[in-house]
């Protein structure tokens, strides 16, 4: 695949991605893509982003900011709404390319961003397809139930005490992304998961180096202020795909599924993987290979020729 990396401003930080481009001439369609918690743009974005080149799409795959590739400091503190601010970013950078179609913008989230690309698509009219992927929902409703209430009040008190700190200090402190520690009373990770941790080291190991295995302690507050659902109702005409795992008990397929219930459009399509949980979908290619090919069927349909709205108009007179 023909490539070539980018780079554009961003909360005044230089945030950086790679262009992917099928063969053919321009302007073509394009998948604007970014990831999860603590992801950076190598790790399984590439994959899903060759199935969207094989069938004509570019697709932009970016590092937010304090990231990967990207600048900004403290490193590795997730801000959902600087993220957000990130996608429109990137989508203005994408429609000033000449070999880029500004009127067949698409987007892809999956897990944070899979939550971050509801709302895009709700307050951004330049997107015209959207793909999300077993999205975060709530935040704050996701971490009581991975952490369950006793733990869940000790967390609380854990962010409330690095808050004083972060007043008085100045400076952030860190905590793991995932994993369950050997001594429960003596330490948090955002996800307590052992299986998030495996699959992780295994992807930084083999194919994102740049990955980081922890954020700021304020990424997690930031996460509990966190809802994408009341914006589902404001997707009222534009095509929405949801792949949701029916074993998610990480992001929680139910919260999913609400949101999805909520969108107002018919133009909306829910997949349901069949025995699969969250983590499914980065440990196991066949899975991964799935959504992939659902997702560019969905751009396929949506994306590439878009109804004008005087054809629209005629097709209901």
């Amino acid at each position: 695949m023909p490539s070539r990396e980018i780079e554009f401003l961003s909360g005044g930080e230089t945030v950086r991605g790679d262009l992917l481009l099928p063969e053919g001439e321009g302007p073509f369609p394009v998948v604007v893509m970014a990831g999860g918690w603590c992801y950076v743009k190598e790790l399984r974005q590439p994959q899903y982003a060759a199935d969207f080149v094989r069938r004509g799409f570019a697709a932009l795959i970016f590092d937010y900011r304090r990231m990967g590739a990207s600048e900004g400091t403290p490193r590795q503190h997730i801000n959902p709404w600087d993220q957000i601010e990130d996608y429109k970013n990137a989508i203005t950078f994408a429609a000033g390319q000449p070999e880029l179609d500004a009127d067949r913008i698409g987007i892809w989230g999956i897990s944070y961003s899979g939550g971050h690309v509801l709302i895009v698509g709700a307050i951004d009219p330049r997107v015209k397809c959207v793909v999300s992927n077993v999205p975060v929902i709530d935040g704050y409703q996701t971490m009581w139930r991975m952490h369950g209430t006793d733990r869940f009040r000790k967390l609380k008190a854990f962010v409330a005490e690095d808050r004083a700190k972060r007043t008085e200090t100045g400076e952030p402190g860190y905590m793991a992304m995932s994993g369950v520690p050997a001594n429960p009373d003596d330490a948090f990770s955002v996800w307590p998961d052992n299986d998030v941790l495996a699959v992780f080291n295994e992807l930084k190991a083999t194919q994102a180096p740049r990955h980081e295995h922890r954020n700021t302690v304020e990424s997690l507050e930031l996460l509990m202020e966190y809802n994408a659902a009341p914006y589902a109702p404001r997707l009222l005409d534009k095509p929405v795909m949801m792949i949701v795992a029916d074993q998610d008990d990480i992001t929680m397929w139910d919260q999913e599924i609400g949101a999805f219930t909520a969108i107002p459009s018919s133009k909306k399509e829910l997949v349901v993987l069949p025995a699969t949980d969250h983590m499914t979908l980065y440990s196991n290619v066949t899975a991964l290979d799935y959504a992939a090919k659902a997702a560019g069927s969905w751009f396929d349909r949506h994306l590439k020729e878009l109804p004008t709205v005087a054809n629209q108009i005629v097709k209901y007179a």
